[in-house]
């Protein structure tokens, strides 16, 4: 199994101290690694193995980096980042979780005040002390206290995008073993939810000391919390994995009970008392002839169990896919037989908001044009971040550029096996407005108009300003409409039933980012805009190639909003797809 987060984790933490004592320049460096070291598909560990040369062969792996993850792989600990967590000894995870905290600002309050943690950081801020700060002001002391609450409530909840890898190394781990029948993710990660508070997995086997014993062998355990004869939970980069073993006759009831949602499953027990049946983890048994129904969990007649489907089906209700257990209709549905006939993965045929070196991603057009195609797309738009609100560090691209970038890009499509879009991400103002010139955005292909500044404004005003700017006749996809960080930003109030309003009224998708950091939209406002008819756009924003690959958290979100396959624009045709930009 790869350590390639792991490793990358540490280099992300490295930036962080770097920059919290204001080193110019290495920061970047270390960042940009620790995304392709993530992304890597080989393991770095074997790499390292090889020795530093080979580790350089990561794309912006340089000498230095590639000696310090030489260094940890074979001693575990890098000295340097030992001397500069020593130098800074802060919780840099929590501190920086708190909306304009960056490492720089981590760096000031630790050298002024001697804050450390998120209780130290609140103190501060109550007493009036982050204001009296060299660069600090009183609006900046309001905005992290306000931002303090928030940052608690996402504390000890992990990314479903930085969990979810992990899980899918452990079921390859415990699917390849031969005592391994069936192994599958529970809880709320097999429901989708975008953090979730643990992984957790669920194996079938007869054999479950030898599986515990496999699983605890599993070489990306940092340490063993606990372990038992049927169940046992590690810790793997900071997060809780809990592995439970059941006999195959009880797979599909456990698997169905620890998938939850517990709303979902407590009306689900309610049917079942109501025809005089006993639901719970063990199976679905018929208590009619059993003196006491609660004499133990297996008391009665098992009539399910062995699959989830055999569960519903004794109450004689469809299979409901996970993603829509919460008990918001999808069980009245599901007796009704009217399921929705949800987006699976698969069916997109094409990315239609992505980024090239033009702006601030990684790789060059042809790149990113042939790794879509490698994915089996059938078309790909280049929308590089055009200049305006929220655009700093010269990121963006001004309108000259891009006329000279769409000459580019339809060279490149000359030569490619997949239809090429131009495009722009514009950046939406205050107001509503677009920040490209219109006659610069008449001759692009697609344009996503996105916001990136003023994500404080209150509900109805940035309502309206979005509204404003899906009026504006070039646009064609609103991107991530909060601008929401997830565990980092709560991003603008909106009325969905409005934004989805307009969005029919104009013709305009709205955005469902996939990337795991966004999920913007989320799952209850995708239910409400398609409820309302509207188009959505299931876009990973891709700076690089492998984020293309964050489109399945689109789907699976796209699926808790109770989307199928028509609703979804880029899963339309080339052909559909050019009549709706049209």
């Amino acid at each position: 199994m790869s350590r390639n987060d792991e490793i990358a984790t540490l280099l992300e933490e490295f930036a962080d101290l770097l920059e919290a004592k204001d080193v110019a320049y290495k920061p970047s460096s270390y960042r940009r690694a620790a995304e392709n070291v993530r992304e890597h598909p080989t393991p770095v560990e074997e790499l390292a193995e090889a020795g530093e040369d080979a580790v350089q062969e990561i794309d912006r792996v340089g000498d230095a980096i590639a000696a310090k993850i030489v260094e940890y792989v074979e001693t575990g600990r890098i000295e340097e980042l030992e001397d500069l967590r020593e130098d800074l000894p802060v919780d840099m995870a929590g501190l920086t979780s708190v909306e304009g905290v960056g490492p720089k600002t981590v760096g000031k309050l630790y050298e002024a005040l001697g804050v450390s943690d998120l209780d130290d950081l609140e103190a501060a801020a109550r007493d009036g002390e982050i204001q009296e700060v060299k660069g600090f002001g009183a609006k900046t002391e309001t905005n992290i206290l306000d931002g303090i609450e928030f940052a608690r409530e996402a504390t000890g909840r992990e990314l479903l995008g930085r969990a979810r890898p992990v899980a899918d190394d452990l079921l390859t781990y415990l699917g390849d073993y031969d005592a391994v029948g069936r192994v599958e993710p529970a809880g709320s990660m097999r429901r989708w939810r975008e953090t979730v508070g643990d992984i957790d997995v669920l194996a079938e086997s007869a054999d479950a000391e030898a599986v515990i014993d496999r699983f605890l062998a599993w070489d990306l355990v940092g340490d063993t919390i606990e372990a038992g004869e049927q169940k046992a939970s590690v810790r793997v980069n900071g997060m809780r994995v809990d592995l439970r073993v059941v006999e195959p006759s009880e797979y599909g009831a456990a698997l169905q009970y620890f998938t939850g949602s517990k709303d979902h499953n407590v009306h689900l027990r309610n049917i079942a008392i109501d025809r005089g049946l006993k639901m719970n983890e063990y199976g679905m048994f018929d208590t009619s002839d059993v003196d006491d129904p609660d004499d133990g969990p297996r008391a009665g007649t098992r009539v399910a169990g062995d699959t989830e489907a055999s569960m519903y089906a004794a109450l004689d209700l469809p299979l409901v896919p996970p993603e829509l257990r919460e008990d918001t209709g999808e069980i009245e549905r599901a007796a009704d037989g009217d399921l929705p006939d949800l987006l699976a993965e698969g069916d997109l045929r094409g990315d239609l908001h992505t980024h090239t070196d033009r702006s601030d991603g990684d790789n060059s057009i042809a790149e990113m044009v042939a790794a879509a195609a490698e994915r089996g797309y059938d078309y790909h738009a280049v929308t590089d971040h055009a200049t305006g609100p929220g655009m700093v560090g010269g990121v963006g691209v001004a309108d000259d550029d891009l006329l000279d970038q769409i000459a580019e890009v339809r060279a490149v499509a000359d030569d490619a096996d997949i239809t090429v879009f131009t495009g722009v991400e514009a950046n939406i103002d205050a107001e509503g407005g677009i920040s490209v010139a219109d006659d610069v955005l008449d001759q692009l292909d697609v344009v996503v108009a996105s916001p990136h500044s003023a994500l404080d404004q209150d509900r109805e005003t940035a309502t309206e300003r979005l509204v404003t700017a899906m009026e504006h006749p070039a646009v064609n996809v609103l991107g991530h409409p909060t601008g929401r960080l997830i565990n980092q930003r709560p991003g603008l109030p909106l009325d969905y039933e409005r934004l989805a309003e307009a969005a029919v009224e104009h013709g305009v998708a709205l955005e469902l980012n996939a990337s795991p950091y966004r999920l913007d939209l989320n799952g209850e406002a995708l239910k409400i805009a398609v409820e309302a008819g509207a188009t959505v756009a299931i876009d990973t924003d891709a700076h690089r190639p492998g984020e293309l690959d964050h489109a399945r958290y689109g789907v699976h979100t796209a699926r808790r909003g109770w989307v199928e396959t028509a609703d979804v624009l880029n899963a339309r045709s080339v052909e559909e797809l050019s009549d709706f930009l049209a």
